[in-house]
């Protein structure tokens, strides 16, 4: 209880109590009042969101102008508009048109930069030389509802290339890469379906054909499709190259970039030739192939030049084959008995005088010189399988040489040394039981290639063992050719068996290099039946060709022969495990005395149907592949010699009748233990 003094003191207390509680109350005041204001602003800004602005908008790489319209656009390309704001998907579906004068245009959309890009590719593309209007409504909104005041760009589209929508040669793709192949020789039609009309003014100048012959040119759909058709005949197994000129327009202007493609025509069945017996025919094969060995031999040496074209450089083995060629023409009156003695005698002075090894001379010699011509780095000396077809043949024109009259007696005797000089035991390294290919006085047996069959190599051990002067044993032959029983085969291909050798045979030249000169209608060993062995080779490469696994497109009973030979862009083997869609007619034509009916069949084909391309100053070229329309102008001298040698064994025998009736030859069939009567 106050005292009456103590008033005045209990008045300023309450005051002071009410000024604090004053001060409270307005600073609770200050802080609702922001809070509310502050409140209030946000829900202001909340609700106006505000606009977006567009940034650019490209069709392609080219950006569309605004106010104005903008032309050569391309009809091609995907729309894209850049927003300041992301885009809201639903509205820009809705509120984003594409419109021509007539219709609305289907798109697909996406969208990339945070939704901040839109992306609109047609359904199809937009038509050339055509007007366009981008319609961007104001209903579009931003994906925080960002307004959008509208905004329309008008364009025109370019004029677009003119191109080929599809082109057929006779109902076949020609579209490149793919090629016309068998085409037919009258008759055929190239459509073309162009994107666009074509304009129609001079269109005969715009289509070319190599050989320049007449199209007929009509067009339909609109100017949209062309048909040309050929009235005139085409060639048969050629290539055409047919092109639309650059210089084509569109009926808009439309540039073109032109176009060329090649088609290969089929088979020309027609008779290349007058119809001949096949006596004659075989006559006139022979008598053609004779001119390599007797018209292009080498004029200094006689021997045979390599191939035509090889200068120089004349080959040993395929002189070998020459010698039994030139006593053919001789036995047949294609040159005189004076001629083939005096050609005889040109090449016995060059082999007697040329670089020997050994006794055996190297693959290549200088035809000039007598010197070795290296056939690789290492070998640049003796081949010994070269020196055996050599031998093989100058065997051969002894025995048919006349020993009473002494001009050819003489020539008989130099044979006989030339024979007996070739050191055939030196070529067993040493007293081994094989034989080796190659020596060279400078790398010695670096080649290290040693014979073993079964292969052209055959008629080397037989050489071999028969030489009087430097002999083999018998155990070379069986330990190193016959790999003691190692060549034998005994499978059957086709339906024919297979004494010895490879898989399908190998290639056909196994059958006659060897057998030149060696009769293989008795000869067997503890091996083969060898002319079993040769005819049923022969059958096997022909069965393979009808058969035609590989599908090229000359292969038939008519046409056959895998053997090593020229190829595009070189020189290989072919054969029924290496088929490169290469034939060599010597393959066929030299198989004549195994395969007679399928070997005629071939000759007369190649001759009668395929001689425009096939026949030549020497007989038939080297080879061809039709299906990459290549055609050999070669001629090689191991080719052309077994053709020759082969049908006049067909014939009369003389070759292997000459070559058999030597002694040495027959004691060294018996060494090796060959039956041959």
């Amino acid at each position: 209880m106050l005292e009456e003094g103590d008033g005045i003191s209990g008045s300023l207390l309450f005051f002071n109590f009410f000024i604090r509680l004053m001060k409270h109350s307005i600073a609770i005041t200050l802080v609702v009042a922001t809070t509310l204001i502050l409140l209030s602003c946000n829900k202001e800004n909340n609700s106006n969101p505000g606009s977006m602005q567009l940034s650019s908008c490209y069709i392609g790489t080219t950006q569309l102008n605004y106010p104005g319209s903008t032309s050569d656009v391309p009809f091609d390309k995907e729309l894209i508009i850049n927003f300041s704001a992301a885009i809201d998907s639903i509205s820009a579906l809705n509120f984003i048109k594409i419109k021509n004068n007539t219709s609305e245009i289907k798109y697909g959309i996406s969208f990339t930069n945070d939704h901040k890009t839109v992306v609109l590719k047609p359904e199809q593309e937009l038509e050339e030389v055509t007007a366009y209007i981008l319609d961007i409504q104001s209903s579009l909104r931003g994906k925080n509802g960002e307004t959008f005041p509208g905004l329309q760009f008008s364009f025109t589209t370019a004029v677009g290339m003119l191109t080929i929508n599809s082109i057929t040669i006779n109902s076949q793709n020609f579209m490149p890469p793919a090629k016309g192949k068998n085409i037919k020789l009258s008759g055929t039609i190239i459509n073309i379906e162009f994107s666009d009309p074509i304009n129609t003014d001079q269109l005969e100048s715009q289509f070319y054909i190599t050989g320049g012959f007449p199209m007929g040119i009509t067009t339909s759909n609109g100017n949209k499709t062309v048909e040309v058709n050929f009235s005139d005949n085409f060639k048969g197994y050629t290539t055409y190259t047919f092109s639309v000129s650059p210089n084509l327009k569109g009926a808009n202007g439309n540039s073109f970039d032109g176009f060329t493609n090649s088609f290969f025509t089929t088979l020309d069945s027609s008779l290349k030739f007058p119809l001949i017996s096949d006596d004659e025919l075989l006559t006139l094969v022979q008598k053609q192939t004779f001119k390599f060995f007797y018209d292009y031999a080498h004029p200094k040496s006689g021997m045979a030049r390599e191939r035509n074209g090889s200068g120089n450089t004349v080959t040993t083995g395929g002189s070998g084959f020459g010698v039994i060629a030139l006593m053919v023409g001789m036995e047949r009156g294609f040159i005189t008995r004076a001629e083939g003695i005096a050609h005889l005698t040109k090449i016995l002075t060059f082999l007697e005088t040329a670089d020997r090894f050994h006794g055996a001379w190297s693959h290549w010699i200088d035809g000039n010189t007598g010197k070795v011509i290296p056939f690789g780095t290492k070998d640049n000396g003796g081949d010994l399988v070269e020196t055996a077809f050599m031998a093989q043949g100058l065997i051969t024109m002894r025995q048919y040489l006349n020993a009473s009259s002494s001009e050819e007696k003489l020539l008989i005797d130099r044979i006989t040394d030339l024979y007996n000089g070739i050191e055939w035991d030196w070529y067993t390294r040493g007293g081994q039981n094989v034989l080796y290919w190659h020596w060279s006085p400078n790398y010695g047996w670096d080649m290290n290639f040693q014979l073993q069959g079964y292969n052209e190599t055959l008629i080397t051990y037989i050489m071999a063992a028969a030489s009087p002067t430097h002999t083999i044993p018998a155990s070379a032959y069986i330990q190193g050719y016959a790999r003691n029983g190692g060549i034998r085969n005994g499978k059957s291909f086709y339906g024919y068996t297979l004494p010895v050798g490879y898989d399908y045979g190998g290639p056909l030249f196994f059958a006659h290099y060897s057998f030149l000169g060696l009769d293989p209608r008795n000869l067997t060993d503890a091996y083969a039946n060898y002319m079993v062995q040769n005819t049923n080779h022969s059958l096997v490469n022909w069965a393979y060709c009808v058969d035609n696994p590989k599908n090229f497109p000359n292969y038939n009973s008519s046409c056959w022969g895998l053997t090593a030979g020229d190829i595009p862009n070189g020189y290989g083997v072919s054969e029924p495990t290496n088929d490169r869609g290469v034939i060599t007619p010597t393959a066929a034509v030299s198989s004549l005395p195994f395969s007679p009916v399928q070997s005629m069949d071939a000759i007369r084909y190649f001759y009668f149907i395929l001689g425009d391309k096939l026949w030549g100053d020497y007989g038939f070229y080297d080879a061809f592949d039709v299906h990459s329309n290549w055609w050999a102008s070669s001629y090689i001298a191991i080719d052309q010699g077994p053709q020759i040698c082969m049908i006049e064994n067909y014939r009369t025998g003389l070759p292997w009748n000459r070559f058999m009736s030597a002694p040495e030859i027959q004691a060294g069939l018996t060494k090796l233990g060959f039956s041959y009567k």
